[in-house]
Formats: C-alpha cells, structure tokens, sequence
C-alpha cells in the first residue's frame, strides 16, 4: 500500500481523519511500468463481512449517516460489450482540443484504426458519449512529473460513464516557432498549464513570460495566424508540421520519461472476470469523526488489496462542513486499488467502506495500464 501524506502504509493508530490528503508523484523515481497485479485469491483476512454480491458498476451507494446508504442506480445500467480493441475499425473516440495536440497522438497511437473527433471543452467530449455520438472518451488523469490532472477528477464524477480502460504514454513535448526565429527572439511562451508545468526548469532558462492557452496546437495556430515572430510554443511535433513551426528543440521537459496516465470512459463495461490484471477505481465520501479515513483505507489493507493511488477533491455538492462552530472543507476521496470487483477480497472491502461512506461510487474496473510509444 502506497505511503499517502505521512500515513502509515498499515494502519497502527488511531488518529483522527486528516483534513486533506495530498499526493504528489515521486520526481527522483521515474513511473514504474506496472507488472501484473496480484493474484486474486479467495481467502479472507477476517469473516465479518461475508460475501455479499460486488457493487454493480454505474451504480452510486447514496446515504446520509454512515449505515444507512442504500443502492440506487445512477445512470443506464450497464451491459456487456465487446472487449475494446486497438485495431477496431470505425470506434469513434472524442478527445478535447484539435489536431496536432498530444492528446490527439494519444488517440490515433491506442487507437490506430479509430475515428478521432476533436472537442473544444472536455465536457462537451464526455457529452458526446453519453448521447452516442461517439464510442469512447480520452481523459488525461496525471503525469509523473505534475502531479493529477484536478479538472478530470471533477468531471468523473458529474458523469455517468464506465472507466474501461487506461493507457500511457511517454509524451515529447517539443518548443516551436516560426521559421527563422531563435531562441534568443523569444520573449513569450505560449502552451496548456500543465505543459508549461512539465517545463518549469528548460522555461526559466528563456527570458520569456508565458500565456495559457487551451492546448499546444492552438497556441501554434495562433502563432501562424498573427505571425507572431516574438513567440513560441510548447506542443508537439505534428502541431509544428500541422501549422508550418519549426522545432527548436525536442524533448523540451523538464524529465523524461515524461508519462502521463489517460482513462479511456464508454457508457457500458465488460463485466470483470475475478482473477487477472485488473484495477477499480471509486469515489466516496466520509463523515467527520476521529479515524474515519484510517477505516476506509483499512478495508482494503486488511483484505491484502493494494491501493495505487488516493487523491482528495473538495465536496463540490458541499464543500463546507460545520465542526462545533468553526467551518472546515469537505473532501471526497478518489481511490485506485488493484483487484477486480468480481474478486470477494473487493466485494468485502467495498462492502465495509459502503457502511462508513456517506456515498459510494464505482468509477470502473478495467484491465492493467495499456503502455504505447
């Protein structure tokens, strides 16, 4: 089990729940290219959960006191469907931005023989799904050097899609502008926050201001437009081929491998087999109390299920909560762990967490991390 905040790795104490829990990714240790997970046996640590049926995927456990939650269905009930598949001809993938940006190389690498259907906001790609106008979604959820991606973790949540699969991707951010001009002609830079991010350290080298803009390619559109002479970009290789750059320099990160981790969202999922490489993801809340986070991820700890990931976001349905008579914030938790939701170990441990949480959510549960190049 991953160290989270100071919190030891087993639970041994007794301490209060923490007000926030913040993880960042470890820059001295590049990402580890996962393996297969742990085999998922049958046996029980302890016997007083029983073995009552897993969580239906789509499905939000909904309740006020801890106890109390009961099942209702969020959404269209899922279905089985076909496994995706790379290779499969005519999938209609939707993706924000447009081309040339990195999340389009993404697409067009996981899914070689897709149709890949560019969006201005990510809502409005996530939108597409559920109203079928596209197959499956792209959302980036983290990269090693950054840290999470705070915008995807919020839409999760106000959407009723299924997480089916994951993908990464090392990315090659590249630094561009018109032909002719030098580094030295610079005096801004134009790219997303979160590239700007990844190149906090080759940035401070330039004597430049830097601008957000939606994505790499539209800050290299812009650029080709006003011709701007004095700016330059942060995108891709193909934005510079798209909109007529040059590449100043390749590999423009601060550190390489540079991964980021997508979550791939369709409105229906496979129906998890119980033993393979599998990870689920949820979404919960907790009431206040002294040890209530120690519970939650005790549930998986006790059952021998190990967690890749936590990340708090604030309650957005209530984000102040009311202690005596101070106001503190309200977090919801977002968990990764590594066992299918057909495996008892989960059942159990989402059993248990659904008796503390004030709601439950499963996000997905999917096949390990697909690795392009």
């Amino acid at each position: 089990m991953a160290v989270v905040a100071g919190l030891p790795c087993s639970p041994l104490s007794t301490a209060a729940v923490p007000v926030r829990v913040a993880v960042r990714p470890n820059r001295r240790r590049p990402p580890r290219w996962t393996g297969a997970a742990p085999s998922a046996g049958r046996g029980e640590m302890d016997s007083d959960d029983g073995d009552e049926a897993a969580l239906p995927l789509g499905r939000s456990v909904v309740g006020t006191t801890p106890g109390a939650a009961k099942l209702s269905v969020k959404g269209t009930s899922p279905s089985p469907i076909r496994l995706l598949d790379t290779e499969m001809c005519g999938v209609c993938v939707a993706y924000q931005g447009s081309p040339g940006t990195v999340i389009e190389a993404v697409v067009l690498k996981a899914f070689s023989m897709c149709t890949a259907v560019p969006h201005k906001r990510f809502e409005a790609a996530l939108e597409a799904v559920e109203s079928s106008l596209a197959d499956i979604v792209v959302l980036p959820i983290e990269n090693s050097y950054t840290g999470s991606f705070h915008q995807s973790y919020d839409i999760l949540l106000s959407h009723d899609l299924q997480i089916v699969q994951e993908v990464q991707m090392d990315v090659e951010l590249c630094l561009l502008a018109l032909p002719g001009v030098h580094k030295d002609d610079l005096k801004k830079i134009f790219s997303h926050p979160q590239y700007l991010a990844q190149c906090e350290h080759s940035i401070s080298n330039l004597s430049v201001s830097k601008k957000d803009v939606d994505h790499g390619a539209a800050g290299a559109e812009i650029i080709s437009k006003k011709n701007l002479r004095d700016t330059g970009v942060i995108g891709s290789a193909r934005a510079a081929e798209l909109y007529g750059l040059n590449i100043l320099e390749c590999n423009f990160q601060d550190e390489s491998p540079n991964v980021t981790r997508y979550l791939v969202l369709a409105k229906t999922a496979n129906l998890p087999q119980e033993h393979g490489q599998y990870k689920t993801s949820v979404v919960f809340g907790l009431e206040e109390g002294p040890g209530t986070l120690y519970k939650a991820i005790g549930a998986f700890w006790k059952r021998g299920i190990n967690l890749t990931k936590i990340e708090s976001r604030p309650n957005r349905g209530k984000p102040m909560r009311t202690r005596g008579t101070e106001k503190q914030f309200n977090y919801i938790f977002y968990v990764d762990f590594e066992a299918s939701t057909a495996d008892v170990r989960a059942q159990n441990a989402l059993k248990y967490l659904q008796e503390i949480a004030s709601f439950l959510r499963v996000l997905g549960c999917y096949p390990y991390s697909t690795t392009i190049t």
